[in-house]
């Protein structure tokens, strides 16, 4: 069972806190995103560039916050939220990196290429984001919010890493009325 199927079906089970239909796709598509993590990380091990690349991470923030107003999103929650992803997808792929250094290598998986496979899929996955933000945004100041993350993150796996980065890439969704 993949990370995504499992979180769906946590939040399913988890009806005593009535978490809302918008947030399982939303977890859904973090997930999805950290699972990419993993291939980022073997590119960046073949490549030995480093996990920090500011100019693609600020070219993605500029991105997301200049499609922000079309998503009725406001630009400084799509900053917060997308930066959020990108340091549990660091996360991610430090704990890779050290974890192979550790073995001495890294796992024989297939390596798609960073720029022609993996970055378009980060690019698409990143409209998905955006309309699923969107779609949760009205439940992030809903008293119960934290209580949902905290019961969908906890479970669903035993994974630490992928529980860890999760929470990470939660961290600021949900909000206080101000």
């Amino acid at each position: 069972m993949n990370l995504r199927i499992a979180f769906a079906l946590l939040l399913i089970s988890t009806n005593a806190s009535a978490a809302p239909a918008t947030l399982a796709p939303l977890l859904n598509s973090i997930a999805e995103r950290l699972e990419i993590a993993d291939q980022v990380a073997l590119s960046k091990w073949d490549s030995h560039k480093p996990v920090e690349d500011k100019k693609r991470e600020q070219e993605v923030i500029a991105s997301v916050v200049a499609q922000a107003p079309s998503y009725k999103l406001a630009s400084a929650a799509v900053e917060q939220f997308f930066s959020a992803q990108i340091e549990a997808n660091k996360l991610v792929q430090y704990t890779h990196l050290s974890d192979w250094q550790f073995q001495g290598k890294a796992p024989d998986d297939p390596r798609p290429d960073l720029v022609k496979q993996i970055r378009p899929q980060l690019d698409e996955l990143q409209k998905r984001l955006l309309q699923q933000l969107a779609d949760f945004t009205p439940q992030r100041t809903d008293p119960q919010c934290p209580q949902w993350l905290a019961e969908a993150v906890h479970e669903p796996l035993n994974d630490p890493l992928r529980q860890l980065a999760m929470i990470r890439a939660t961290a600021e969704l949900c909000v206080r009325p101000t």
